[in-house]
């Protein structure tokens, strides 16, 4: 069992459940954004994966809530990385 294998295929579970509920908005502008700068819909589903996993390890380490704010910036710093 590769755990990174099963880490990618959460986050990205995550990533399109915000794409289909809409929640939060930004998810899909992002995508929008990343695909108009010629990124492949699965390098951007990627790059916005990436965001889900930085907000919710810090919210394992600081057991703390999902801050969407903190979790918008890093969705709008994409296609550079996400800010631990």
């Amino acid at each position: 069992m590769d755990i990174n294998k099963i880490l990618k295929a959460q986050y990205l579970e995550v990533v399109d459940k915000q794409l289909k509920t809409g929640e939060p908005p930004e998810t899909r502008t992002t995508l929008e954004r990343l695909l108009e700068a010629g990124a492949s819909k699965e390098k951007a589903r990627l790059l916005i994966a990436q965001c889900v996993a930085v907000e919710l390890n810090r919210v394992m380490k600081e057991n703390t809530s999902f801050n969407t704010a903190l979790f918008v910036q890093n969705l709008n710093r994409l296609p550079e990385p996400p800010q631990l």
